[in-house]
């Protein structure tokens, strides 16, 4: 076929649109008061000839549907995009994409027309010629089995009506669609329904069939070939029985994709040469394998994405709504994590039943990259239990620079070198408390005692604090409490927190005292171009700066010589603390548990550039369900491996001006009230030295003794003169 050709035939193809629809505008009172007359006569033949007798038209559609244009909206999936703007998922009950009738490729628009409503730009809703042969058939056959449906009734009844086939429902459906048309353009009712109708293979709408069948994205839509979109075409008649990508449909697909090519060419869209081409392309070429077809990926976090959406925006319906959700996910980071927690290839693991959460996030903007939600290809089910966002266990001694040390710098202003006296204590309901190790230890930093994981230092300083206080502080760290209500065990962490809450907290320490809250979206895009940042939210200062810095110091300890040095990674500056917590007597009991069995194991750290909180153990008691040993290692390694494999940023925290530093000791400036070292002379007093080790003495506890003694000094005198008086 020569390009002159084509160029003809298109051009007699547009003047026969454009003078269509011109026709249809200029349409006369008169005639269109013919069409009702015909159409009456023919309803009235085909009431006399179904015995439907004294009905009548009137009757019909006094109950007929209002035509209300929220039914007109089509349910939309949702589009999932990751940090970088790229697509991941689409999501929905149907995964339905809207397009405009400018994306619609013009080989598409004339399958559709050709083959379902020829006369669609010449009619008014209703094709007189198309009806009156239907009532016919119908009339000298069953009722129903004869259809003349035009484009518009097909919106109609896919959007107002029931599908039964009686003569009441046609009725009322040629009155909506007469309504239609006179508040709708063509452009409109064609989008109306090439983004409605169901094409089979999960497709409902032109542009969902085009990517599921052949990969062809929204953007590429005017890639589409002639073959192509005539096989889509011939797809509504029969959706499931024409889906060539099932192997005992080809047949038939093929015939019918013939039948639009040939319909085509009747109505001048394509030459015959064309039909002959596009005829000989094989119904099954270029077609998406279904193996390929994308199940949800990351579908705990997605799924973590999903109720934060609802949370925020209560009234979206994430199935039917077309968002466009721009997700904080780092995939790579995603994969290795699903990896890690799925494989023995980076971690070993002692059993299939070992448990494992997490959450990996960017310390300075909160905006989570990663999460964990269980082993053994866990699945969250979608909008169901999530493991790293919801699950809730004690968190043993990562909690203690929450509870108990943070506090005491931010309310006391003690220094990192604060003195405790590691000795015999119990709680105030006189139940015991005691060491890891079964100890007391005496004097010591409160740095070495979080070195050490110490419990009776953490409660000591507690007690220092005071409990509402230590509250008020945690919970501007996101952290909840059952029932509003806080124990002294919690100086130890004996409440339950989740993956999701410990890694928000302990941000804030590496974010200078900035809260920021862990999220897992940037924005939401509406269909209607719409947005609403969840990124908004400015960071909250809920410490001072200092308090900040020097948790991080004595996390630094931790990690760099104490209980945490297996997460050590050269180059990058990680504070972070270990926990563990162990059975309770009556469980250890029943299960027969060692003395050393562990219950939960949790390591939570940061650098400049990321957080992350990783809890491990068992979802369930029972016999055999405990840690021991290495086995309470693996929150470290699991940390270990995403930080050495992402960790990038190499610089450290930086000190404050509100800090200075004295013999490896932080001390807070300009506080009256500031534990100022001063080093006496070892000679003069031998209880300063213990096995070459420098003790402290501050100054201000000397200034507390001399006040004392002065108060007793005036006392006695005072009693001893009578009525003279001491004056400054």
């Amino acid at each position: 076929m020569s390009e002159e050709y084509k160029s003809r035939q298109e051009r007699m193809q547009a003047e026969k649109i454009k003078q269509a629809q011109q026709n249809t505008n200029k349409k006369t009172p008169k005639i269109q008061s013919l069409m009702k007359k015909v159409l009456i006569v023919c309803l009235v033949l085909g009431i006399v000839s179904t015995g439907a007798g004294a009905l009548t038209f009137a009757s019909m559609i006094k109950d007929v549907p209002n035509l209300d244009a929220s039914k007109l909206i089509d349910p939309l999936s949702t589009k999932f995009y990751d940090v970088n703007g790229n697509f991941i998922y689409e999501y929905g009950k149907e995964k339905r994409t809207k397009i405009t009738y400018d994306q619609i490729p013009k080989v598409l628009e004339q399958a559709f027309i050709a083959t379902e409503d020829s006369r669609f730009y010449e009619h008014q809703g209703i094709d007189i010629k198309r009806t009156a042969k239907a009532i016919f058939v119908n009339v000298t056959g069953d009722f129903g089995s004869q259809g003349g449906s035009t484009i518009t009734q097909q919106v109609i009844k896919n959007s107002f009506l029931t599908p039964e086939k009686t003569l009441k429902r046609k009725v009322q459906e040629w009155d909506l669609a007469n309504q239609l048309e006179k508040e709708y353009s063509k452009q409109d009712i064609l989008m109306m329904y090439l983004n409605k109708i169901y094409l089979g293979n999960r497709s409902y709408g032109v542009a969902a069939a085009a990517k599921n069948y052949y990969g062809i994205e929204e953007k590429d839509l005017n890639k589409m070939t002639l073959a192509q979109a005539a096989m889509i075409a011939g797809l509504p008649q029969s959706p499931n029985n024409y889906d060539p990508t099932k192997l005992e449909n080809i047949e038939a697909a093929t015939q019918r994709r013939n039948i639009v090519l040939r319909s085509m060419l009747r109505e001048g869209y394509i030459s015959e040469n064309q039909m002959e081409e596009a005829s000989k392309v094989p119904v099954t070429d270029g077609l998406v394998s279904k193996n390929n077809q994308q199940s949800m990926p990351y579908e705990a976090f997605l799924d973590a994405v999903a109720k934060e959406v609802m949370s925020k925006l209560r009234e979206v319906d994430i199935s039917t709504d077309g968002l466009s959700i721009y997700t904080t996910l780092d995939p790579k980071a995603q994969e290795y994590a699903e990896k890690m927690l799925n494989t023995d290839e980076i971690i070993a693991y002692p059993n299939s039943n070992f448990q494992g959460a997490f959450v990996f996030l960017d310390t300075t903007t909160g905006e989570v990259r990663a999460i964990g939600s269980g082993r053994n290809d866990y699945k969250a089910e979608f909008l169901g239990h999530n493991f790293a966002i919801e699950m809730k266990r004690q968190p043993g001694s990562v909690f203690k620079p929450i509870f108990d040390y943070g506090p005491a710098f931010e309310h006391l202003k003690w220094s990192t070198g604060h003195l405790i006296d590691d000795q015999k204590t119990t709680y105030s309901t006189g139940e015991p408390i005691s060491n890891w190790d079964r100890q007391y230890h005496g004097i010591m930093t409160i740095r070495k005692a979080l070195q050490n994981s110490y419990n009776i230092p953490a409660l000591l300083t507690l007690r220092a604090v005071g409990e509402e206080k230590a509250k008020t502080f945690a919970e501007q760290l996101g952290i909840t409490f059952k029932n509003d209500k806080v124990y002294e065990s919690y100086a130890i962490g004996s409440n339950t927190v989740s993956p999701l809450e410990m890694a928000g907290a302990y941000s804030a320490f590496g974010n200078g005292g900035q809260y920021r809250k862990p999220h897992f979206v940037q924005k939401v895009v509406f269909p209607d171009g719409k947005v609403v940042n969840f990124n908004e939210e400015k960071p909250k200062q809920v410490m001072a700066d200092y308090t900040a810095y020097m948790v991080t110091d004595m996390l630094r300890t931790v990690v760099n010589d104490g209980t945490g040095k297996l997460v050590k990674v050269p180059g990058l500056d990680i504070a972070g603390k270990t926990g563990t917590t162990n059975f309770d007597e009556k469980t250890a009991a029943q299960f027969g548990y060692p003395d050393n069995a562990t219950n939960d194991s949790w390591f939570v750290g940061y650098t400049p550039q990321y957080t992350m909180a990783v809890w491990t153990g068992y979802t369930e008691n029972g016999q055999g369900n405990y840690m021991t040993g290495n086995t309470t290692k693996i929150a470290h390694y699991m940390f270990k491996a995403m930080m050495q494999t992402f960790g990038t940023d190499a610089s450290t925290f930086q000190q404050p001006d509100s800090v200075y530093k004295v013999n490896n000791e932080l001390y807070i400036k300009g506080v009256s009230s500031a534990e100022i070292p001063i080093i006496p002379s070892i000679n003069k007093d031998k209880n300063w030295s213990e096995n070459g080790k420098i003790k402290w003495k501050y100054r201000e506890k000397e200034l507390k003794e001399k006040e004392l003694k002065e108060k007793e000094w005036k006392e006695k005198r005072d009693k001893g003169k009578g009525k003279h008086k001491h004056e400054d």
